[in-house]
């Protein structure tokens, strides 16, 4: 079969695209013929070497859709999606023709959508249930702000938000169009750069402060995210972008009583995050959960083409490898 390998960490000249033996499952594994792989950003930083844990040589790659094609009888031919965050990294991943998983490490994908839908949302709906659901637990009586929320994690989380009938503010600073899921279901939307984040929050709450922050940006909004907060407010980061360090007044932190959470999605193989995926199944298929929108598609051959535009932020959606294509 066909597939990316790289064997050192640098530019995405590193990535060859060539061919390797066919995956041979034990009696506890399937294969999957992938028919689409998307791009994650955490993609593109293990080939730079800028995640912990990666075992070389590599085939890259979390997110996928496909048909199995060995293992047990009755999931020969079920098309399946899974993501997880060893593959890529300590197990060889999804950029490729081929892909071998435990059998508990897919999943049904959603019926009404396509390999290349399927295979965009993995590692963004994971880490929005992830934080929100396991970990601070959103409910109907929530007020969430959602800073970043016009990426694709953030746009997942306002829609798990409403969906788990939460109120939801949005902080994005790109215009956001009408029709998009953060435009259509969020109940207030503000900009970092021209709006008093804090003050405009404190009066859609009536002074209570928000509930929930979820942080998709971190560096400079990490802070105006707390003061948002009221009392037994929560907080979960899923990175920094431009600062790694962060400050904030602690006796104000304690005395409101808050908590902060830390959630990353690396931690989660393909079983954990197969599990997840089962539960955002009945959202999609209801139509009340869409899939981040594919701004591109590419074959495995032109897979640096798509690795360059993830890294720089040139696209306005998900980058798709169709490898059956």
């Amino acid at each position: 079969m066909k597939a990316l390998r790289f064997d050192h960490f640098g530019d995405f000249s590193a990535l060859e695209y060539r061919e390797v033996s066919d995956p041979t499952p034990g009696g506890d594994e399937v294969v999957v013929d992938i028919h689409a792989a998307s791009i994650s950003p955490s993609d593109t930083k293990n080939i730079q070497g800028r995640m912990v844990g990666t075992i070389l040589p590599r085939t890259p790659g979390r997110d996928f859709a496909g048909v199995v094609v060995a293992g047990p009888k009755n999931l020969l031919g079920q098309e399946v999606w899974g993501s997880g965050g060893d593959i890529g990294f300590t197990h060889d991943g999804s950029h490729a023709e081929k892909i071998m998983v435990p059998i508990a490490g897919v999943r049904p994908k959603p019926r009404n959508l396509t390999m290349a839908e399927a295979a965009s949302g993995g590692v963004s709906f994971i880490a929005a249930y992830l934080g929100l659901v396991k970990v601070a637990g959103v409910n109907a009586t929530d007020s969430v702000v959602v800073i970043g929320a016009g990426g694709s994690v953030g746009s997942a989380v306002v829609q798990i938000a409403k969906w788990r009938g939460a109120r939801v503010i949005a902080i994005e600073r790109h215009l956001l169009a009408n029709d998009s899921p953060t435009g259509m279901l969020s109940d207030l939307i503000l900009n970092p750069e021209t709006d008093d984040l804090v003050q405009r929050v404190m009066t859609f709450t009536k002074g209570a402060g928000a509930s929930l922050v979820y942080d998709c940006v971190g560096g400079p909004l990490f802070e105006s995210g707390l003061a948002m907060l009221g009392q037994l407010g929560r907080q979960v980061s899923i990175t920094s972008a431009g600062m790694r360090r962060v400050s904030f007044d602690l006796l104000d932190f304690y005395h409101r009583r808050l908590t902060l959470y830390g959630v990353d999605t690396r931690a989660l193989n393909t079983v954990r995050s197969a599990s997840i995926l089962q539960q955002l199944v009945d959202g999609f298929e209801a139509g009340v959960l869409r899939p981040p929108t594919i701004a591109a598609t590419y074959s495995l051959g032109e897979a640096r083409t798509g690795y360059a535009e993830v890294d720089a932020g040139s696209t306005n959606g998900k980058v798709v490898l169709l490898p059956l294509t």
